[in-house]
C-alpha cells in the first residue's frame, strides 16, 4: 500500500517494477507529475515522499510501499481551498510560460519551505537547483518561493 494523497492505495504485483511516475500517470490517472527526462536529472516528476521532494522516475512504485507520497494534486490544503500557497504564489508572480516543469518545481519548493520557512536566496537556489525550465523563469520562481515565505498576500 501506498498513502497517497491521503488514500491508501495498493500497488498490484504486475506493477511493482513500474517508475513511480508511470503508476501516478498511466494506472492513477494523476497526469500533475511530469516525465521529462527519466534519469532524476530535470525535477518535472518531483513528488513528496515522505515528506522528501524525491524524482518519482528513479522510484519504483514498490519501493514506494509503506511510504506517504504527495503529487501536485495533493498538496493543497483541503477541498475547500484546494490551492496551496505557492500555488497562488505562482499566480500572483506570473512564474507559469510552458507550465511543464512546473508541477515539480512548486513540489520541490514545497519540500524546501516545510524544512526551511525562511530559506535565503542562496538557499532557495540551492534547493531548486536541478529543477530545469527551459523558459528560464528561475526569477520569478525564486520571487513565488520568497512570497510565500515573507508572507505576502497570495
Amino acid at each position: 500500500m501506498i498513502l497517497l494523497n491521503g488514500t491508501e492505495v495498493e500497488v498490484p504485483s504486475p506493477l511493482k517494477e513500474v517508475r513511480l511516475v508511470d503508476f501516478l500517470r498511466d494506472h492513477l490517472g494523476l497526469t500533475g507529475t511530469k516525465f521529462g527526462c527519466g534519469i532524476g536529472q530535470c525535477g518535472a516528476c518531483t513528488v513528496h515522499l515522505n515528506g522528501r521532494a524525491e524524482r518519482s522516475c528513479q522510484i519504483s512504485a514498490g519501493e514506494a510501499e509503506g511510504a506517504r507520497v504527495t503529487t501536485i494534486e495533493g498538496l493543497g490544503p483541503s477541498a475547500a481551498d484546494s490551492l496551496h500557497p505557492l500555488q497562488k504564489a505562482w499566480i500572483a508572480e506570473s512564474v507559469p510560460q510552458c507550465g511543464y516543469c512546473q508541477p515539480g518545481q512548486i513540489m520541490t519548493a514545497a519540500a524546501l519551505l516545510k524544512e526551511n520557512p525562511k530559506p535565503s536566496d542562496a538557499e532557495i537556489r540551492d534547493a531548486m537547483n536541478g529543477n530545469l525550465c527551459r523558459c528560464g523563469t528561475y526569477g520569478r520562481i525564486r520571487k513565488a518561493i520568497r512570497r510565500v515565505s515573507e508572507g505576502a498576500p497570495k
